[in-house]
């Protein structure tokens, strides 16, 4: 066996333990159902864009909190009057929902589109989030120290209500919701699957939030602050542990129902392969990982490719089972 193989089969048998808290299936439980009925204010404005093949529309809505949280809800023309697919993404950790444009390819496959801000980063979104304690550089370890008001529980409520603001569409097929993300969009694509009924299946490319502990000693990414924060502070090291347990990929893993398409670099130094296998492993619901042996922390056209193909398939193979109306 060649070292390449050798090591994918390493990962492939990776299950290190859980940090899972006893209360994690509580704190679920009770945290989704405090937010069931928050009203979402959602506005909704029509964009004139390039896209002469596309209506596009200019979401603002609430999640966790009442900051207004931007979003591009993107429908092909030629699909007027019918329900269709859609397909919710979620960006990169410093990014943004960005311009329409990017997602013509979702578009010219006959699917919806609904791209959000993740709050305070690099998109149009504020954040109102109170802060209770200091923070090291960029926006996760705001406040890390209460598993209750911290920024990751504020982002994963963000997201999940924008799959409830899809779900609520006359013109999307509800049995068609697909997410898709790349790197900490990964992550939250993986927790939304493990929290939300909504969604048919999740890309995850590259995804962050797996395994935190391991990535907090060696990724090079935005896990680095929350070292930095415990190396300032290091008694409040315990509570933050604490805290990102509940948000682990790898502890709620085996709460994803749906179909899973995932890709890992072995060369990524931000999510780590050991991260992502970590929670991969524990997944027990149709899945596909592809390794790349020699590819970092991107993504890359060929598994773009096997991305839309997934979700295609999977759109011709439960359209085709539905039976005949009439």
């Amino acid at each position: 066996m060649d070292a390449i193989k050798q090591r994918i089969a390493a990962l492939e048998t990776y299950y290190p333990p859980l940090t899972a808290k006893g209360d994690l299936e509580l704190f679920w439980e009770e945290t989704l159902r405090e937010f069931a009925d928050k009203p979402l204010h959602a506005t909704t404005v029509r964009e004139h864009t390039p896209l002469a093949l596309a209506d596009v529309y200019k979401v603002t809505y609430e999640g966790y909190d009442d900051t207004p949280i931007h979003g591009w809800y993107m429908l092909p023309k030629p699909a007027a009057g019918t329900r269709v697919p859609c397909v919710i993404t979620f960006h990169g950790y410093h990014g943004g929902k960005g311009f329409p444009e990017q997602y013509s390819q979702w578009l010219l496959m006959g699917y919806g589109v609904f791209a959000i801000d993740i709050r305070g980063q690099g998109g149009e979104t504020g954040n109102r989030l109170v802060s209770e304690f200091g923070m090291a550089s960029g926006w996760i370890s705001q406040g890390v120290l209460d598993k209750r008001s911290s920024y990751y529980l504020a982002i994963v409520i963000d997201c999940l209500k924008a799959v409830d603001w899809i779900g609520g569409r006359d013109e999307i097929d509800p049995a068609h919701i697909y997410l898709e993300g790349s790197s900490q969009g990964g992550g939250l694509v993986l927790l939304t699957a493990a929290l939300s009924d909504k969604p048919a299946l999740a890309v995850a490319n590259v995804p962050n939030m797996c395994h935190i502990d391991f990535g907090m000693l060696n990724s090079t990414g935005s896990l680095t602050e929350l070292s930095k924060l415990s190396t300032v502070f290091p008694d409040k090291l315990e509570a933050i542990m604490d805290t990102v347990s509940y948000f682990d990929v790898m502890n709620l893993a085996e709460k994803i129902r749906i179909p899973v398409l995932i890709s890992v670099g072995l060369k990524d130094t931000v999510c780590m392969p050991e991260t992502v296998y970590a929670a991969y492993n524990r997944i027990n619901s149709r899945k596909e990982i592809h390794p790349y042996p020699f590819m970092g922390h991107t993504n890359i056209g060929y598994h773009n490719r096997l991305a839309m193909r997934f979700m295609e398939s999977y759109r011709q193979e439960h359209t085709a089972s539905k039976p005949e109306q009439g």
